[in-house]
């Protein structure tokens, strides 16, 4: 049995027949009969793909037919591929900088044939050229001459509706000028900049609590910004720190002198730990009961990241207890409020009042604000991601 990546990917095979639909090729999907018989073929397939147009990630379907579009397979296929073998092909070639596409082999199922697709996954890293020439060195003649394909150094390629630049030629100009004008945002939106640079977590430089602002290194016109001086506040977390204690100031973004996001810089256990704002969400059917969370893919999420070094550990002198939640993505989070309405009830009140026993004494009446969202539910909820996270680590 040959390797199987994907066979379940139910998203992958459906975007596959989508593709197979529309009875053509275009900017970002390739159908292949074979894989390549020459990796500079192959190199020089991933480079177009790589260096395309779409800001999407782009699919090269192997086992289909040309012009029919007839599935046809690659059981029988000699060439075929895996993933670390594309892998070491392209750590051989000599990309500038070091810097290479990146790309997944799958295999799906359709009409009982095995198909292979290469996904190139899109990069703001474009374009993406060899230093130095590249040829397959098993394609020889008898006379041990190499015969097969050159995949020239210094050559810029790329891919435009249904075709490929020339493995001799180089991309036309303006083509050029957008790969580069992509590695560098020039083309996008100030809030598309700002998601992008919001991902270099190790550009941001800051000091809380000895500065009242943070810049990237690179693009210093961009600023998370403390605009006031701190004062005193609560939500329920603060209860799960040392010294529970909390304050809260306002955090804008800026580029240059415009606020372009507005948010609130938390700080708990006596300043010394730092966070962005989490959000608040009811449990469904639940009314009045609440937990914090953050979504790992949004400003928040991403300012979560920059002010933790990458951890996302929101503890200090203690534990992390779960007091504000962390999910991948919003798809993550529903994940977890289905699991939440099916396990609501799994641990009563005796045994979380007895567990979170120091951390609820300390959320006292006053500090409410007349709100009911309070460290017991703080409490229940941690308990309930924590069974649900060792769930997911027992399923893999």
């Amino acid at each position: 049995m040959f390797w199987r990546c994907c066979l379940d990917n139910k998203a992958l095979t459906n975007k596959v027949i989508e593709l197979l639909e529309t009875k053509r090729e275009d900017d970002w999907w390739d159908f292949k009969q074979e894989h390549h018989d020459d990796k500079a073929k192959l190199v020089h397939d991933i480079i177009c793909m790589a260096n395309n147009r779409p800001r999407k990630d782009s699919y090269i379907i192997i086992g289909i037919e040309d012009n029919t579009f007839k599935i046809l397979g690659v059981e029988e296929d000699a060439h075929r591929r895996n993933q670390q073998v594309i892998k070491d092909i392209l750590k051989s070639a000599s990309f500038a900088g070091g810097i290479r596409p990146r790309v997944e082999i799958h295999t799906i199922i359709l009409e009982n044939h095995e198909l292979d697709v290469l996904v190139v996954k899109d990069s703001a890293d474009v374009p993406y050229y060899l230093e130095k020439e590249y040829k397959d060195k098993d394609i020889k003649n008898d006379e041990g001459i190499m015969y097969g394909k050159t995949v020239r150094p210094y050559h810029i390629y790329t891919r435009v509706v249904d075709s490929n630049t020339d493995i001799d030629k180089q991309a036309d100009i303006n083509d050029v000028e957008f790969l580069w004008r992509k590695r560098f945002g020039i083309d996008l939106s100030i809030m598309e900049r700002l998601n992008i640079l919001l991902e270099d977590i190790d550009k941001w430089v800051f000091d809380w609590g000895n500065k009242k602002s943070c810049y990237h290194c690179d693009f210093p016109e961009f600023q998370i910004v403390q605009v006031e001086d701190m004062k005193r506040g609560w939500v329920p977390a603060a209860a799960f720190y040392t010294h529970p204690n909390m304050y809260l100031a306002k955090l804008n973004i800026m580029y240059h002198n415009t606020t372009i996001y507005e948010s609130v810089l938390w700080c708990f256990d006596e300043f010394r730990k730092y966070l962005p704002e989490a959000q608040n969400c009811a449990v469904k059917d639940k009314g009045d009961f609440w937990y914090s969370y953050y979504l790992l893919d949004s400003i928040e999420g991403k300012l979560l990241k920059i002010f933790t070094h990458g951890s996302c550990d929101i503890s200090s002198r203690e534990t992390n207890y779960h007091q504000i939640l962390i999910f991948k993505s919003e798809s993550e989070k529903i994940k977890f409020d289905a699991y939440i309405s099916e396990h609501f009830c799994d641990h009563s009140d005796d045994e979380i009042n007895k567990k979170y026993m120091a951390q609820i004494q300390e959320d006292r009446e006053d500090n409410l604000g007349g709100m009911r969202y309070s460290a017991y539910q703080v409490a229940k909820i941690a308990w309930l991601y924590e069974d649900w996270q060792i769930i997911n680590r027992e399923r893999g």
